[in-house]
């Protein structure tokens, strides 16, 4: 077959099914069980995993209280530690290959390839009924992210974003706080991270033109197949296994790694939604830099609107270790973290790390000395190893949505993608429609909103 082809089992599974999105069919015992619902607590789910080199190991890790049955990556020698360690599950490097092979075999898959094929595995993952751990951020541009959101609500399958403090006490304690009125009503926060420039494996290329040299693709990967619906180029070791995160083409730079962390308690606590409006500024000087890799530092400044009775917010993310600007009354510069945010309310301020708020604590001191802390009134997750993925496996079973399912991942997302674009059209401000999915002052800025894959290639 075609590289591109699929089955025609595959083929009609998903178009008969094209009414409502996703694919419907009579469970069978011991088999997938192709329509979502509810199933026994005690009963192992089959999951397969797509992207397994990297983080995709720790999600598999997480979910090995069920069933691992099928394995796909495009580089077998990268991911060879992970299928030595699961050396029954059925081994694939297509992941259509391996929907068409396991339609019936599979109830949930994980996804942690780079960011520019999540949506496409995702979409078909759904599209059969099939419950979707998928890696922050959920999509590399703004429509494949909405179309997510949309087939998941359609197909009713249960889904989590990997974004993994999400699932975490300090969190909820934070929410708990704003509902309290702990630091009254907030209107800033800011937020940072020190990536590219430190802290990340890909830190050393954070400014580059394309390499020009051509140096020959591995024997165990299917280059073609990493590419996906980018816009070809040539192999290069800078970009596999892990710098394809500073590359506007297959990455989303630090904001869109970090940024489904670091952001997430705001915009949870805060209850965002959508912006009205975003401006970047950043490092770019040269056009060919630019037009290839994220820049060494940026800042990024949204503006939200009143939310019932939550006054506007003023939101400004900054990386490559610059740091917000804070009131000297809170002193909280000398216990920055390398990566975290500041709410800056009426009546102090909370300073939190990433991934889900760690770190906590509220500002100034006497604040902190005198606050009696308000009931919990969020449910919390169990508490553990892998307890992020454990909630995604808990959803799949009794079909209650896990804490950051596509519903609520799907909209963080969009938000730390707008500013990604904005990036792309630096010291603009655009005007943002989310209901409309449009930019709406910028047609330049709109036209990366749902820009075209490689021939080949759909959602």
């Amino acid at each position: 077959m075609r590289r591109n082809a699929i089955s025609r089992r595959t083929f009609l599974a998903t178009t008969a099914a094209a009414a409502t999105g996703c694919a419907t069919g009579t469970p069978r015992v011991n088999t997938a069980r192709v329509v979502p619902g509810k199933i026994s607590p005690n009963e192992r789910l089959n999951i397969a995993a797509i992207g397994i080199g990297g983080m995709g190991s720790a999600n598999i890790d997480a979910c090995n209280t069920e069933n691992i049955v099928a394995l796909c990556d495009v580089d077998h020698g990268y991911a060879k530690g992970v299928l030595e360690g699961y050396p029954e599950a059925r081994r694939y490097r297509d992941f259509r290959k391996m929907f068409d092979a396991e339609a019936n075999n599979i109830d949930g898959v994980i996804i942690a390839t780079p960011d520019h094929t999540h949506a496409v595995i995702a979409m078909a993952a759904m599209r059969l009924g099939k419950h979707v751990y998928c890696q922050k951020p959920l999509a590399h541009n703004l429509y494949e992210v909405r179309k997510l959101t949309e087939t998941a609500r359609e197909c009713k399958v249960q889904t989590q974003m990997g974004n993994q403090g999400h699932s975490s006490e300090q969190i909820r304690r934070l929410c708990e706080w704003i509902d309290d009125g702990a630091i009254g009503d907030v209107r800033e926060v800011h937020a940072w991270s020190d990536r590219p420039v430190g802290g990340d494996p890909w830190s050393d290329f954070p400014i580059m033109k394309r390499p020009t040299d051509t140096p020959p693709v591995p024997e165990s990967m299917d280059w073609d197949l990493w590419i996906g619906p980018a816009r070809f180029r040539p192999y290069h070791p800078i970009y596999h296994p892990m710098s394809w995160r500073g590359f506007w083409e297959f990455g989303t730079g630090p904001l869109g790694d970090m940024g489904c962390h670091i952001l997430d308690p705001s915009f949870w606590a805060l209850k965002l939604g959508h912006p009205t409006s975003v401006e970047a500024t950043t490092t770019h000087y040269e056009k060919e830099v630019a037009e290839e890799t994220y820049p060494r530092a940026s800042m990024v400044r949204y503006q939200f609107p009143a939310r019932g009775k939550m006054g506007p917010v003023s939101l400004t993310w900054y990386d490559g270790r610059l740091l917000p600007p804070v009131p000297r009354e809170f002193d909280p510069r000398q216990r920055f973290d390398s990566n975290g945010a500041l709410l800056l309310g009426e009546k102090g301020a909370i300073m939190h790390g990433s991934h889900g708020a760690g770190n906590l604590r509220l500002l100034p001191r006497e604040l902190a000395k005198d606050y009696k802390q308000p009931p919990a009134t969020l449910p919390r997750v169990k508490p553990g190893d892998g307890a992020h993925e454990q909630d995604w496996i808990r959803a799949c079973k009794d079909g209650n949505p896990a804490s950051s399912n596509f519903e609520y991942g799907g909209a963080l997302t969009e938000m730390v993608l707008l500013g990604v674009l904005a990036m792309r059209v630096k010291d603009r401000k655009l005007e943002w429609d989310g209901e409309t999915l449009r930019v709406t002052n910028d047609d330049e800025a709109n036209a990366l909103v749902n820009p075209p894959y490689r021939g080949g290639w759909t959602l």
